[in-house]
């Protein structure tokens, strides 16, 4: 007769982070820390002259512009996504496809719609959308399993 140890529940156990592709992972920690560093170039954006922030397309000189902004919120967003998934957050998933929403509408309107209204910004294409589509459609096949951990 076999006995069941006490502690087999948990040596068969499943992290929610082993989910997770490696390349998730990389780019987790690096927008960890780039959250990390945008949160502290707006708490220091009085004493900063010149900063180059950019994301999607969006380019900024300064974090206390509009474009600035809006680049500084979306690494904090971003860096709040990384770490509901590095620290297996249920809502990490959830929160991920809204990221990665966000992001190929951002760089679908900094190549289609931007273009025409500004002049001094000319048309490029965004390859950020192809990493962005993957990390959609990954973090969609992971979501049910991931709240069922």
């Amino acid at each position: 007769m076999e006995q069941n140890s006490a502690f087999e529940e948990f040596d068969n156990t499943t992290k929610r982070r082993d989910l997770l592709p490696v390349w998730i992972k990389i780019f987790t920690w690096f927008f960890l820390i780039g959250g990390s560093v945008a949160s502290l170039i707006l708490i220091a954006g009085f004493f900063l002259t010149n900063v180059s922030l950019s994301i999607y397309g969006i380019k900024a000189n300064h974090p206390y512009t509009i474009p600035g902004l809006i680049v500084c919120i979306l690494l904090i967003f971003k860096a709040i996504v990384a770490y509901g998934l590095w620290f297996e957050e249920k809502w990490g998933p959830k929160t991920a496809i809204i990221d990665a929403i966000i992001g190929i509408i951002v760089c679908i309107v900094m190549m289609v719609v931007i273009p025409f209204v500004n002049s001094n910004i000319s048309f490029t294409i965004r390859l950020e959308l192809i990493p962005l589509y993957f990390y959609l459609m990954k973090m969609r096949e992971i979501e049910k399993r991931w709240t069922s951990l």
